[in-house]
């Protein structure tokens, strides 16, 4: 069964994409070796950013969040391809923080609730689309509604959940955005707002057994709708050889001769995966 399913009502008021990201946030896990409250902080961005991705119009375009609180987690970085697939990184991964007076993780403390969110759109275009928006909450569902209302215009709903288990493993994540359609009609909005109102947590509908089928019939309980599309998501990092090469370019040709002269080994590590690139001084001088 895929783990990223699309629906939008027969009346073409509203369209909803549910993610079971699961795997997606086990591999984060393993890969930066995340604290329980890191683990749900990086991991809900992870899962919205596959579900906003998702809705880009073409192979090739990106979408990147950026969050900058002022949280002990530092910023967070994730980026989604059009099919879904994300990758990501904090600049804390150990940092934690003590449960919140709710018994759960304190993800806006982590995060911050002083900060921005920056919702980057590369669509092939000479300069990508970039807006962004005070942080709310810090608990990203909430600062990624304010997004869309502030920025575009747009009726949004958006649930996400990671939960950590007493080890330290991903027991289960996911979320669903959900959104208006122009033209919508109010029955169907009044119906929708009243099967929101009611959803558990989507930690505990998947640690449950629901699926993303069972989520959406929870969400448009009562209302004729279809599949629109269903596929797989995953965590994948596009680091190569040739990129860390660009990266290098970048610096300059005073820096990189600096390093040349400095070490006979230049190594780069990928933030997203945590994979090492060794160049030697001679590649170095190749590619300056």
């Amino acid at each position: 069964m895929n783990n990223m399913v699309r629906f939008i009502t027969e009346d073409g008021s509203a369209f909803v994409h549910v993610v079971d990201s699961t795997n997606i946030v086990r591999k984060m896990r393993e890969l930066h070796h995340t604290s329980a409250t890191a683990s749900a902080a990086l991991g809900r961005c992870l899962t919205v950013a596959s579900l906003m991705g998702a809705g880009l119009m073409k192979d090739g375009n990106t979408l990147t969040l950026q969050v900058k609180g002022n949280g002990p987690i530092g910023g967070i970085v994730v980026v989604s391809d059009w099919n879904g697939n994300v990758r990501g990184y904090c600049d804390n991964p150990r940092a934690d923080l003590p449960e919140n007076r709710a018994g759960k993780l304190d993800v806006g403390g982590l995060i911050g609730r002083d900060g921005v969110l920056y919702v980057i759109k590369d669509l092939g275009m000479d300069l990508p689309y970039i807006g962004q928006v005070p942080l709310k909450t810090g608990e990203v569902a909430e600062d990624i509604v304010e997004y869309y209302a502030t920025s575009e215009q747009i009726p949004t709903v958006c649930a996400l959940g990671v939960l950590v288990d007493t080890d330290l493993s991903i027991r289960c994540a996911g979320g669903f955005l959900l959104q208006l359609l122009p033209g919508a009609m109010d029955s169907s909005i009044d119906i929708i707002e009243n099967n929101v109102s009611k959803i558990p947590s989507i930690s505990s509908l998947l640690d449950s057994g629901k699926t993303p089928y069972d989520i959406a019939d929870l969400v448009f309980q009562g209302l004729s709708y279809h599949k629109l599309d269903s596929f797989d998501v995953e965590y994948k990092c596009t680091c190569s050889r040739e990129r860390m090469e660009r990266v290098l370019i970048s610096l300059g040709k005073e820096e990189l001769d600096r390093l040349a002269e400095e070490q006979d080994n230049t190594e780069i590590v990928c933030h997203f995966c945590g994979k090492k690139y060794n160049f030697l001084s001679d590649e170095l001088r190749n590619l300056i």
